[in-house]
This record gives C-alpha cells, structure tokens and sequence, in this order.
C-alpha cells in the first residue's frame, strides 16, 4: 500500500481535527519545499544584477551627464564577471529543479532550457552577420542590446504560456517594451534603458518571489511542475 493510500485509510477511519489537518498540510509542504528545493528568485535574481550592473557600467564609460566615468576595461571586466557568475547560478539552480521534474514535465522543462542556449547562439549568428554588412557603430550596438532583450522577452512570453504562469507573461511584455524603448534611447541611452528597465524588472521579479510566503511559492512552483 502506497503512502497516499494510507494517508486516505487514516483519515477515513481517524478523522482529523483543524489542528492535526493544519499540521499535516505544513508537514507536506514542506517536503514538497525541500524536494522542489529552489526559491525562483534564484532564476531572476542573479540575471537582474548582472543586467542592472554590467550595463549599466558600459553605460558609465560614455560621457555623459553622470559625473562617475568608468575606464572601458574595467566595464568590461564587470560586465564579464557578472553574466559568468549568472550563467552559472542558472545552470546549477536549472540542474537542481530538473532532478526533481519526471515525465513531460521534465522534457518540457529541459527543452525550455535549450531555448535560451539555441536561441541566444541563433541571435549571435544573425546579429554578427548583419553587422559585417558596415553598420555604423551606433546601429551596431542599439541592435545588439534591442535584439537581447527582444529574444529574453519572447522566452519569457512561451515560458508564461507553457507553464500558464502569467506572471512569467507579463515578465516577456515588459522585456520587450524594454527592448523597443532601448533602441529609441539611441546610444548610450539604450544601456541606462536595459540597466534600469531591463535589470530592474528581473530584480523586482526576484523580490516577489523572495518575499511572497512559502505556500503561495510553493503552488506556483507546483504549477511549473505539471505542465
């Protein structure tokens, strides 16, 4: 007999009082919270920081009406560090979640995952390939940093829709508002609009989850789980 078919005999035969059940659920959610093991602002936090600090030091290394100029070499140096430490959080927390996924669920899950990977070395190819065509510098980097943001939103928008998560949805939407609003900023507008909008939504994504009490973090995360 399986442990859910104890559970079901016990109360059947012993039902439980408003104590003992408020128990049990706590008892269940949190080893569902264990077995789950991962707070999702681990997927927005360290990419909200990334964002809001790598550009937003390129964008110190331009002269502008910020009294604080950066060396290019150290943005760079910022930039670089940031998004390795944030690859590899994704990649371990990723790692952590799927072990915990069975079935569709996992595939799904996995191949969400690949998305990123593909999609990214996709938008790399496109991008590189435009610009040996002679753009301006300029155009260069406004089409770099809108077609980033672009590809994050639409990532967000398929995971909104295959998890039925529309906080994930509204996520994309502002990511590619982000994104348009970047390239209208012109240069170097557009690394304050991706710092700020772009690395401060991932960050109050972050918060939210961070902050919203473990039951409601733990039917979202339920709700990921059984796609």
């Amino acid at each position: 007999m399986s442990g859910r078919d104890t559970d079901a005999s016990v109360d059947e035969d012993h039902p439980l009082s408003a104590g003992e059940s408020l128990a049990l659920i706590e008892r269940q959610q949190a080893a569902a919270q264990r077995r789950l093991g991962v707070n999702p602002a681990l997927f927005y936090g360290p990419w909200g920081v990334a964002y809001l600090l790598g550009f937003g030091s390129i964008f110190l290394t331009y002269p502008t009406a910020v009294p604080v100029r950066l060396p290019g070499q150290v943005a760079v140096v910022i930039t670089g560090v940031l998004f390795a430490v944030a690859t590899v959080i994704f990649v371990v927390t990723g790692t952590r979640v799927g072990r915990g996924l069975r079935g569709p669920s996992r595939g799904a899950g996995a191949m969400y995952g690949w998305s990123w990977t593909l999609g990214f070395c996709a938008l790399a190819a496109v991008n590189i390939g435009v610009t040996r065509l002679g753009l301006p510098d300029d155009a260069v980097t406004l089409l770099w940093s809108g077609s980033s943001l672009l590809l994050v939103g639409v990532l967000y928008l398929a995971a909104g829709a295959l998890f039925q998560d529309w906080f994930q949805y509204g996520l994309g939407m502002w990511m590619l508002v982000s994104g348009a609003c970047s390239v209208f900023a012109d240069v170097p507008g557009n690394f304050a609009v991706v710092s700020l909008a772009g690395g401060g939504g991932l960050l109050l994504a972050a918060a939210y989850f961070a902050l919203r009490p473990p039951c409601r973090r733990l039917r979202h995360e339920r709700d990921r789980v059984h796609v």
